[in-house]
């Protein structure tokens, strides 16, 4: 299978009444059937509104069968899907929707208006259709089949917005190969069946939610259970109740799971069907990789992705024994490598920039040439912008962001090395270190700190902790007490923010 259309067929044929999806709110299910139904459904309205394969379909949903039949469903007529996150600002919105030429915006109730408003202001075509997060109304009693030609694997399948830290979004345009690849690549290194379901509150307006836990059970033949969003009381009730064979978290997911409510003996006893857990889209803090294993019994496969790579690009083995904690892995389905700031690919134990080229790497940043070259090589490899080495193993580590780095008095500092040292407190829940100016040193260390519930710690406290875990140099000059660190939708930090609000 090249094409979601053709996995989504294929599935279909093989296992009709086979679940594929499971929304927990409200009880429902969507058969592999009612999928393939749903997304022809689709394709037949969006024809009789004038809207074309190739233009660009949107929604704005919680997670569930609505969200996840609109994904589907769109790329499955050969039309490109340009999610818009929940927690985008409207000057996000308004950007992304005008530079998207996006047709029709499939949105929930509460952001109908709103949606509808933003249009008006930028005059753009496009028309706002409520949609239920169920997905009820979006499946007619005989859709038929879509009259267009099937997409091929080179056609665009996906319009994924960066989330414009600097300057203003860019659009990752992704092929429908690049979205099957990626989901075939996930499978393979997971080794999934059609006996596995994925549990997953990972917002489908990202690549992970999209490609990990939605394309990969897609293409392997198993399922998926999909809460609106997440919620730490409710993620063991859910194990009990939905069997999962495996989870798909953030680091954030990690960190309040490990604080959150103790497991119940009927939740210890689902906890050990999970084979592994799968966690990426941020760095995973070693101390809470192995607390998370100690505290629960399920394993963590620490991965990492990119949008411009379709969600892969490392991830660690399966077999727990072969891991290595504070490293994403090896290199998941991608060529890559390491160069230097001369240019040189560089050896083992060697940082620099990392940079990837394959099959998931995206096509071009839609409509914007000169970001595509800055980017992606006439030979095909992506500048990814994070730093980092590998080992003699071929185990990749990410020492942080080239345009995240901390800069004191001329040397270089990687904020995930504070990050760390700070999660070893017993007080400190998440916390993230950024440069602010400084007279001396051109720039210090300020660390945004979140608590944990009912703790109190004073900032000589931490001030102590740092200098017996980092040294005086790297030691923060400032602490900043937070109720929560600003994060993009794949609960990634967003530390420019952080720098923005240090003023």
């Amino acid at each position: 299978m090249r094409t979601i259309r053709e996995a989504i067929d294929a599935q279909a044929g093989a296992q009709p009444a086979a679940p594929f999806l499971l929304a927990p709110e409200p009880d429902l299910i969507l058969t592999y059937l009612q999928l393939r139904d749903t997304a022809r459904a689709l394709c037949v309205e969006l024809a009789a509104r004038g809207i074309r394969p190739g233009d660009v379909v949107s929604y704005m949903l919680p997670n569930g069968i609505g969200a996840a039949s609109v994904l589907l469903g769109a790329m499955y007529g050969g039309y490109v899907v340009s999610p818009v996150s929940l927690l985008a600002q409207d000057s996000q919105i308004e950007y992304t929707l005008a530079h998207s030429e996006t047709r029709i915006v499939f949105a929930a109730a509460e952001f109908v208006d709103r949606l509808r408003a933003l249009i008006a202001r930028t005059g753009s075509r496009a028309v706002v259709r409520p949609t239920s997060p169920d997905g009820l109304g979006l499946m007619l009693d005989a859709p038929g089949v879509p009259a267009e030609a099937a997409p091929a694997a080179s056609t665009p399948a996906m319009l994924m917005y960066t989330s414009g830290t600097t300057g203003l979004p860019k659009g990752a345009l992704l092929s429908h190969a690049n979205m099957v690849y990626a989901g075939l690549a996930v499978s393979a290194s997971l080794a999934l069946t059609p006996a596995d379901c994925v549990l997953s509150s990972l917002p489908l307006y990202h690549i992970n939610g999209q490609c990990v836990a939605t394309v990969s059970p897609l293409v392997s033949g198993g399922s998926v259970v999909m809460p609106h969003r997440f919620s730490a009381s409710q993620w063991w009730p859910l194990v009990e109740r939905c069997r999962p064979t495996w989870i798909n978290v953030v680091p954030t997911i990690i960190a309040y799971l490990i604080n959150g409510p103790r497991l119940t003996p009927a939740q210890a006893a689902a906890c050990r069907g999970i084979r592994f857990g799968r966690c990426a889209s941020a760095p995973l803090p070693p101390d809470q990789h192995r607390a998370f294993e100690q505290q629960f019994g399920v394993s963590i496969i620490e991965a990492m992705g990119l949008t411009e790579c379709t969600a892969i690009a490392f991830t660690n083995p399966l077999d727990p024994a072969e891991r290595r904690y504070g490293s994403p892995g090896r290199p998941l389905g991608l060529e890559a490598r390491v160069v230097t700031e001369d240019g040189t690919v560089a050896g083992p134990g060697t940082a620099g920039e990392i940079a990837l080229r394959g099959e998931g790497v995206m096509l071009r940043y839609y409509k914007d040439p000169d970001a595509t070259a800055r980017s992606l090589s006439a030979d095909g490899w992506l500048a990814t912008g994070d730093l980092g080495y590998r080992d003699a193993d071929g185990f990749y580590f990410i020492t942080g962001r080239l345009k995240e780095l901390i800069i004191k008095g001329g040397e270089n500092i990687a904020p995930r090395e504070i990050d760390e040292a700070l999660l070893k407190h017993p007080a400190v829940l998440e916390a993230a270190a950024v440069g602010i100016p400084d007279r001396e040193y051109g720039q210090e260390i300020l660390a945004c700190v979140v608590l944990k519930p009912g703790s109190v710690c004073p900032p000589d406290d931490l001030r102590a902790h740092c200098l017996r875990e980092l040294g005086r140099y790297k030691t923060p000059k400032e602490f900043r007490f937070v109720a929560e660190l600003p994060k993009g939708p794949s609960g990634k930090v967003q530390r420019l923010k952080l720098v923005a609000a240090a003023g």
